[in-house]
């Protein structure tokens, strides 16, 4: 995986430890463990736990094109949301499915 430094490049001067737990530990310790689950497995328990977290901003962006970028097809994605819909409420599903609609396009 490529290496993330949003965390420094976003709020490396107003919270450095912060930024480093996310450049570092998230997307560099646990993103990085593709022996115990695959970097595209990842990407799709993490769309679906911030989706059903109701988190539907640029986080959600940024982890439906990596999902895009790691090999899921849009007929994958638009049954994951599916699926996902019944147990995490379909309002969320819906401004989801917006959004993958136009990373997928």
């Amino acid at each position: 995986m490529e290496k993330v430094t949003a965390g420094r490049d976003q709020l490396g001067g107003f919270a450095p430890k912060f930024a480093e737990l996310n450049d570092d530990v998230l997307f560099g310790q646990v993103w990085s463990r593709e022996d115990r689950l695959s970097a595209r497995d990842r990407c799709i328990v993490t769309v679906t736990a911030l989706m059903a977290s109701g988190i539907l901003d640029s986080s959600l962006r940024f982890h439906l094109t990596n999902a895009r970028n790691h090999g899921v097809t849009r007929e994958e994605i638009a049954e994951i949301l599916t699926h996902a819909a019944f147990y995490a409420g379909w309002p969320k599903a819906w401004a989801a499915f917006h959004m993958a609609k136009e990373v997928w396009d």
